[in-house]
């Protein structure tokens, strides 16, 4: 969404202006064509030739250089804006805005502009907090323009508490989500998502190599869009998506009961995660140790969380996955069949480019009218944006 975007990045002066560097690097690497402005107080924190060598264009700090400009420079910039971020954004430049001050560069070129603005705040908690703070908040709020709220944690200043820039990360992914249509408004849907582990003893486990990514790739992608989003997750090394309600499991059965808990509320369930058909019977309570003896693990199913949403399904769409070695589209087409399933997305995880682990997928779509639609090697999160158009299609004929 941001291929060919004009992006204003508005930098103000507190000392978590180093982290503006990384969220420019993020919406460039995007494609996005980004002018920085900064306040006078900003490059007494960062160098102005550091964003000008990453954005690869002249940075903005003064309202007046007839030197170097031959249009008035707020204007043409407000004008070519399809977004503004201001980040990090003082309590002072907040405070600006809420009472229509336009006293330098920034401040007057976010007044000159018919782009969607997003506020990053980052300040002192006691200031954040400060009743003043938070009538000014409110009354930008009032008027259209978009926050990103601040997370807690320890401040520069010794604090701590709320004040503390949201990572460059989660503003990033709240840009992407102002300039996209929001086609699942509306909708509540649930991604499961990740492996699940079925312990032998306190220290071993059974798993597998799924990593996450597919499944958290769609749980962003369908927060963009304007769905309510339950992401239901097994252990990963992923951060939690911001803006999507995440739920940590451990085990099928945890799985299990937490997507029936939320399953009669939702619209659309996207069953991503590779849940262990097994268990182990019984649990050892200590470590167990070593022998010479041979060992047996005696395995039991465990509850098929797929097949019970089917056989209980009401307005709901539900997707699955199948990731398999051989006979892709049968064994697919089966589990399409046999769980009520409304669209399987199938990859073969022994091709290369398509198995766990990886940031790409090859997948093919199974839907119930008996049409297969091959897709090409792309990244997951640009599938997941594919999943979510095909399942809003389904939808709509359902």
């Amino acid at each position: 969404m941001l291929k060919d975007k004009v992006v204003i990045l508005g930098v103000t002066g507190g000392i978590a202006a180093y982290k503006a560097v990384e969220l420019l690097r993020l919406l460039t690497k995007a494609g996005a064509t980004v002018h920085v402005v900064m306040t006078r107080s900003a490059t007494e924190f960062v160098a102005p030739l550091t964003f000008q060598t990453l954005s690869m264009n002249p940075v903005h700090t003064e309202l007046f250089n007839l030197i170097s400009e031959q249009e008035i420079g707020h204007i043409s910039l407000a004008d070519r804006a399809d977004l503004f971020i201001i980040a990090p954004a003082t309590a002072n430049v907040i405070g600006k805005l809420a009472h229509g001050i336009a006293d330098d560069m920034l401040t007057t070129t976010v007044m000159a502009t018919k782009a969607p603005v997003l506020i990053a705040p980052a300040m002192n908690v006691n200031m954040y907090q400060n009743p003043l703070y938070q009538e000014n908040e409110a009354r930008l709020k009032a008027h259209g323009y978009l926050f990103v709220e601040p997370s807690r944690g320890m401040l520069a200043c010794g604090w701590e508490g709320e004040g503390k820039l949201q990572e460059p990360a989660a503003i990033f992914e709240a840009a992407l989500a102002v300039l996209t249509p929001k086609d699942l408004a509306g909708k509540h849907v649930l991604v499961t998502a990740g492996p699940t582990r079925e312990e032998l003893d306190p220290v071993r486990f059974i798993s597998n190599y799924s990593s996450g990514k597919m499944g958290y790739a769609i749980a962003r992608a369908a927060s963009r869009r304007g769905a309510r989003v339950t992401l239901v997750t097994g252990p990963t090394c992923l951060d939690a998506p911001w803006g999507v309600e995440t739920i940590h499991v451990t085990s099928a059965r945890e799985m299990r009961d937490a997507v029936l808990e939320r399953y009669a509320s939702t619209s659309i369930v996207i069953k991503a995660a590779a849940v262990a058909d097994y268990r182990p019977a019984r649990r050892a309570p200590d470590k167990v140790k070593k022998s010479d003896q041979p060992e047996t693990i005696e395995l039991v199913r465990n509850p098929d969380i797929l097949a019970e949403l089917g056989a209980n399904k009401g307005g709901q769409l539900l997707v699955g996955f199948a990731a398999e070695t051989e006979s892709l589209l049968e064994n697919a087409g089966k589990k399409l069949n046999e769980k009520n399933l409304d669209l399987v997305v199938a990859n073969d995880v022994g091709q290369v480019g398509a198995g766990f682990n990886v940031d790409t997928n090859i997948a093919r779509l199974l839907y119930r009218d008996g049409r297969v639609e091959e897709l090409p090697l792309m990244g997951k999160d640009a599938l997941a944006d594919v999943i979510l158009d095909r399942v809003r299609d389904v939808k709509s004929k359902k």
